[in-house]
């Protein structure tokens, strides 16, 4: 969006980004309670208020700043908690309560697609046409990247549980010992590019599809 200024940026930004952040992770909760555990609902997390989610780095600091920078913008919010032992079925079940976050992200994708949609019939010469434009654009980019980047299967990241939830015991095992180390995995594949090029094609898969889906293209 080169042609916003950044305090424009920002105001089309803060609603995508905190709902993209919020609802993955109301998603984990409300999924865990379907499977027996209770505890995120007890804690007060099963709810769309931002504040109860926000991590002041994840949410706030590193998205701020790749969105000042012009790279693609990613967070993290609070990690919903999950009771392993409570869920019925705690290996299978984990791996649906881990996938249940990019779901979600998927769905608000193509929620903001239909807000960009809207804002294209209202036209930019409408005091909402424009706005909803940017604000529908960068929530589908948004969700896109946090769904996409969520399914790489890298402890703890959500995709990592579900193949620890989908293979093997052993192989289950080994992979789940890579937890400790998988952030900085991450933020080493960040620094290389290497995390861009893998990601970077089906996230604009996903934006292609969105756009498909509502007939912005």
């Amino acid at each position: 969006m080169p042609d916003l200024s950044t305090p424009q940026l920002v105001a089309v930004a803060i609603l995508p980004l905190l709902f993209a952040i919020t609802v993955h992770e109301v998603a984990h909760g409300w999924m865990a309670k379907k499977f027996g555990d209770p505890t995120a609902h007890r804690l007060g997390r099963l709810t769309l208020n931002p504040l109860k989610h926000i991590d002041p780095v994840g949410t706030i600091l590193v998205p701020g700043l790749l969105l000042l920078l012009g790279g693609f913008v990613f967070g993290w919010a609070k990690p919903v908690p999950v009771t392993w032992e409570n869920l019925r079925h705690p290996k299978r079940d984990m791996a649906i309560v881990a996938a249940a976050g990019p779901a979600a992200n998927f769905l608000m994708a193509l929620f903001w697609a239909v807000i960009a949609r809207i804002g294209v019939q209202l036209g930019a010469q409408s005091w909402a046409g424009l706005p909803m434009q940017y604000m529908g654009m960068f929530g589908i980019e948004i969700n896109a990247v946090f769904m996409i980047l969520n399914l790489i299967p890298l402890p703890p990241l959500d995709g990592g549980r579900v193949a620890v939830g989908l293979l093997p015991g052993p192989w289950a095992w080994q992979l789940a010992r890579i937890e400790p180390f998988g952030f900085f995995i991450l933020l080493a594949l960040l620094a290389t590019g290497i995390l861009g090029t893998i990601i970077g094609p089906p996230i604009h898969l996903v934006e292609r599809l969105m756009a498909l889906i509502v007939g912005l293209r």
